[in-house]
């Protein structure tokens, strides 16, 4: 009876529920930058740094280094330089992983006969600890930094085992540790899983971060004072 409902698990999550979760990622991605898009209204032309108008002050060559020194003094790598390490590693390998494992690589050949780029699974399964360490790092911190802990909801603990959960479940199927027709299954259930929160919640921050970057222009973006949030 176990091995009838794991199966059948087994069957839905690779099957209907992984096409839904593709569908609802596209769409809700779609939706979420259109959504952003019109959040945002044009204030004045844009243009970037390099652009000096008749109003810009002209900074001498010092002036210029000191502004840079500043900006670079105010950086999340100045304020917080290991957790600024430990974001990079993490975020880096979190996209790298599971784009090119290479079981993920088969499954979309047999799907629509499609050879993607993978890695040699050594290499995957070290980006894989990467992940699960730098993740451990993260709840540590929630956990045990006041200022940290203040702001930490019930919400980013949950997102947090909804982004470990597939790699976890991943490192555990490659290793082939417990059952493996369970632990593959909750492998596929995990990730559709996040697939279907990304555009949803925070954790959409990895999609919407170039977004916001390139086409909203922030203050930090390579054209600044372009577009302002609506109130």
């Amino acid at each position: 009876m176990y091995d009838q409902i794991v199966m059948a698990a087994y069957t839905f999550a690779r099957g209907p529920m992984l096409w839904a979760a593709a569908l609802i990622l596209c769409v809700g991605v779609i939706y979420r930058i259109r959504e952003l898009y019109l959040l945002t209204v044009r204030k004045e032309k844009r243009s970037l740094p390099a652009t000096v108008s008749a109003t810009t002050p002209t900074l001498t060559p010092e002036e210029r280094t000191l502004d840079r020194l500043a900006r670079i003094q105010q950086s999340a790598f100045a304020v917080h330089p290991v957790m600024f390490f430990v974001s990079i590693l993490f975020h880096a390998c979190l996209f790298a992983a599971p784009l090119l494992a290479l079981g993920h690589s088969l499954e979309i050949y047999r799907a629509w006969g499609i050879t993607p780029p993978s890695l040699p699974e050594p290499l995957i399964d070290i980006l894989t600890t990467i992940v699960l360490v730098c993740g451990l790092f993260f709840l540590i911190r929630r956990l045990v930094l006041p200022r940290v802990q203040a702001i930490s909801g019930m919400a980013d603990y949950v997102l947090l085992a909804c982004v470990m959960t597939p790699f976890l479940t991943g490192f555990c199927a490659y290793h082939q540790w417990f059952d493996y027709t369970t632990v593959i299954t909750l492998h596929l259930l995990a990730g559709n899983v996040l697939l279907i929160t990304l555009p949803f919640t925070k954790i959409g921050h990895m999609v919407f971060f170039f977004f916001v970057r390139l086409c909203i222009s922030s203050e930090f973006g390579p054209a600044r004072g372009s577009r302002d949030w609506k109130a």
